[in-house]
């Protein structure tokens, strides 16, 4: 299991591979809200999220033969991006399992990261079967986009640098907002945060009717999403939180969030037009909750993280035609 030993060792690691993210913050937001917003910019992190710390922790994890071998991953583009470039700064192949309805520009920019990419149709095909084939016939490791110890590690990175700067900022308490797919991101900042900030708390922020991770909480135990497609927020779409992220979220997290998908793309536009920085759907879910959600939080301050940036421009510029 993952622990702040190993969190630290995979920042030696990483060490400055990855880009510190700025916290960013603005009073036309704050105003919003009715309270203080800080927003973790990993929308500005190398590959335009955070999953290139996962990447990176787990490849450079590997044993050198093992990781001359090659690597392979699923995922709908954030994980495949991070893994992809990580991979072949190594000097490793790659091979990146992906949806056919991911965003073009995923898919784009993962080939162009040096990925081979096999496409599949998550509606009716079995991501995790496709990978375990192609890794048995090919002799790759499998990286797992979050039920995997060295990826948890690497996104806890993120939260030894909250801890960090909020102490900078002043920051003594705050609910700590964190979109949330199957929890490798948000059990890491958790696990990160218990121990260089115990009086920050960690909620999980998801899109409505793909809240697994706030339904499980609430009935603690694993509980799965009917639909496995069918939401702009496809970066944090899984089936169910993972095996071994749920039982740190339990024990290290408050209750969930969910969003609407309107409410994600506002936060979307606002974070552009006030912060000047650009978030995917699924990135901005953890501050549409802080912006749109006052009454579920507990805190006079949030910190939301802002997961990722690589959205598709049709969405974008759709969004801003309603919403700016």
């Amino acid at each position: 299991m993952t622990d702040i030993s190993m969190i630290e060792a995979a920042r030696q690691r990483i060490g400055a591979h990855a880009i510190r993210t700025p916290l960013l913050s603005s009073p036309f937001l704050d105003e919003i809200a009715g309270r203080k917003i800080v927003v973790k910019a990993e929308c500005l992190q190398r590959t335009g999220s955070f999953k290139f710390r996962g990447g990176w922790s787990a490849v450079s994890g590997l044993a050198p033969e093992t990781r001359q071998r090659g690597v392979i991953a699923f995922s709908s583009g954030n994980h495949a991006q991070g893994v992809a470039l990580a991979a072949t700064l190594h000097g490793v192949p790659s091979v990146i399992v992906m949806p056919h309805d991911a965003p073009k520009i995923k898919i784009e920019n993962t080939k162009a990261f040096g990925a081979e990419v096999v496409l599949y149709d998550r509606a009716n095909e079995d991501r995790d079967a496709i990978g375990a084939a192609l890794a048995q016939e090919r002799n790759l490791t499998l990286i797992k986009p979050y039920d995997e110890p060295l990826v948890i590690a690497g996104q806890a990175t993120v939260g030894l640098e909250i801890a960090e700067q909020g102490a900078e900022y002043g920051i003594a308490e705050a609910d700590i907002l964190v979109p949330c797919g199957g929890g490798g991101l948000t059990s890491g900042i958790a696990l990160a945060l218990e121990a260089r900030a115990p009086r920050y708390a960690v909620r999980p922020c998801e899109p409505e009717n793909f809240d697994d991770v706030a339904r499980s909480l609430a009935s603690g135990k694993i509980e799965r999403n009917d639909a496995l497609s069918g939401s702009i927020c496809d970066a944090i779409i899984t089936p169910q939180p993972g095996n071994i992220t749920f039982p740190i979220m339990k024990s290290h997290c408050g209750s969930g969030i969910a969003v609407t998908e309107d409410e994600a793309l506002r936060a979307m536009v606002l974070a552009f037009l006030r912060l000047k920085v650009v978030v995917e759907p699924g990135g901005a879910v953890a501050l549409a909750a802080a912006l749109f959600h006052g009454a579920e939080l507990k805190t006079e301050t949030v910190i939301a993280v802002a997961s990722g940036g690589n959205v598709d421009p049709a969405i974008m510029a759709s969004a801003l035609s309603r919403f700016a």
